[in-house]
């Protein structure tokens, strides 16, 4: 039997890493939904697109490459895996994610690749919208502090230096917009599985999760 599994939450949260981790334990594919919508955003701000211009961000999609190779991320043909993790993009793609067009295309992009394989996706509608007959699904949340916390590991892993409070303002207005713009916002899905992750370490989610799963 196929597994389909939706992993969604807040930034921060902890999707990635435990959906790539459950990945490898399960021999199932992984989709970095996120890792879309953030190539999307960095093809937008290279182009120096406006978001209120709709018909240069279709033209934009008509012709956007977007590729997951053993090597990394690609754009167009281009390795982007690094630069779409850096702040610039990090602040913009949540007004880029609510624009009807892109999301139309990431979803149907999304759901293409699911069709025939065990595969289990992160994002923020995957238990809403795009998987919405997931066999397994699960809503990751954490405390805004414990989160900004993460992230600042992860940033200073990257050389990226922000306070903590900078970190905590940047989440705070990011859960703003993911769970109050008009198309597929941030919710937990009736059937899914509420995981708060504030107290539990990486390994203790992922787990979780499998034995849910194989349960």
């Amino acid at each position: 039997m196929l597994l389909s599994i939706a992993v969604d939450g807040p930034a921060g949260s902890g999707k990635s890493t435990v959906a790539k981790a459950v990945a490898d334990a399960l021999h199932i594919t992984y989709l970095d939904t996120g890792a879309m919508y953030r190539m999307v955003t960095l093809n937008i701000i290279r182009e120096s697109i406006d978001l209120k211009d709709i018909d240069r961000i279709q033209k934009l999609l008509d012709n956007i490459v977007i590729e997951f190779r053993s090597d990394g991320l690609y754009l167009n043909g281009e390795n982007v895996t690094e630069e779409i993790r850096n702040n610039v993009v990090a602040n913009a793609v949540s007004g880029v994610a609510a624009i009807g067009i892109i999301r139309t295309k990431m979803v149907a992009m999304q759901q293409e690749i699911a069709k025939g394989q065990s595969i289990i996706m992160d994002g923020r509608d995957i238990g809403t919208h795009v998987l919405v007959n997931a066999s397994h699904k699960f809503y990751l949340v954490a405390s805004v502090e414990e989160r900004a916390k993460r992230r600042m590991r992860d940033f200073q892993a990257q050389n990226i230096h922000m306070t903590l409070e900078e970190l905590i303002r940047d989440i705070e207005s990011r859960d703003e917009q993911d769970m109050n713009r008009d198309i597929s916002p941030l919710r937990q899905a009736e059937d899914a599985i509420l995981v708060d992750t504030t107290s539990m370490t990486i390994d203790e989610v992922i787990e979780y999760i499998i034995q849910e799963v194989r349960s």
